[in-house]
């Protein structure tokens, strides 16, 4: 009698399992860090009053297909408010976008769109990609100040990833570089060191509180992490907070 009632128990556990796994959210995050994004200038601070994306400038998932800066989600409102004073980044013809990926997934493909026009897509086929990503995208058509939102398509969920950055194009700045903001080679030692940290290091864990210098600036760490290049204090907010 126990065995005809324990085999149907196990059956619904396992189909609970299997519905659970089905439903998960993508284990990935990422935003663009440059040109700043607008959930970037929220964690930096040159946006004021944005709410819970200034802790978690990555965490912008919704379900594909969306043409809204937050997916069309419940969170995140905060970044389809035209009318707040975004800054907008002075560009030229052709933007190299760069994105800071805090976890990693396969990637389907990347979109940038400005309005209803898709500028570019790039395709992955499945590949997974590296703590940074790279596109370089030609503006078109398109001068003064536009906003473009970038869609990055993971493969094997129905989620994406959105990000919406504020462009002057043909603004007099020239491009952005092609790598997150950070200096070009290996940070100098800086003046001080806090009294519980050292120079940030690519390749340290860093565990909530630890304290670093880069660039001549201090910063605590606000999650558990691993170091990668590319993941400097200054390009991922979600990991560094400034002191």
């Amino acid at each position: 009698m126990r065995r005809r009632v324990a085999l149907p128990i196990l059956s619904i556990a396992a189909v609970g399992a299997s519905l659970f796994v089905a439903v998960a959210p993508a284990s990935a995050h990422g935003y663009v860090s440059s040109p700043p994004s607008r959930q970037a200038n929220c964690a930096s601070g040159a946006v004021a009053n944005c709410g819970d994306i200034i802790y978690e400038p990555q965490s912008v998932e919704a379900p594909k297909g969306s043409m809204q800066c937050n997916g069309g989600g419940s969170r995140f409102a905060v970044l389809n408010d035209n009318s707040r004073n975004w800054p907008a980044a002075s560009v030229g013809k052709t933007v190299t976008f760069n994105w800071v990926l805090t976890a990693r997934h396969a990637t389907h493909s990347w979109e940038y769109f400005i309005g209803g026009t898709r500028l570019a897509v790039f395709h992955d086929g499945g590949a997974q990609p590296g703590a940074t990503k790279s596109h370089t995208v030609s503006m078109g058509g398109f001068n003064g100040r536009q906003t473009l939102l970038a869609r990055w398509n993971i493969n094997d969920t129905p989620m994406a990833f959105y990000s919406c950055v504020d462009l002057n194009i043909g603004g007099g700045g020239g491009q952005p570089p092609t790598t997150p903001p950070a200096p070009p080679t290996t940070p100098p030692a800086p003046p001080t060191t806090p009294p519980d940290g050292g120079t940030w290091q690519a390749g340290a864990a860093y565990a909530p509180g630890n304290t670093v210098t880069y660039g001549g600036a201090a910063y605590r760490c606000r999650q558990a992490h691993t170091a990668l290049t590319g993941w400097e204090p200054p390009n991922v907010p979600a990991l560094w907070e400034r002191m």
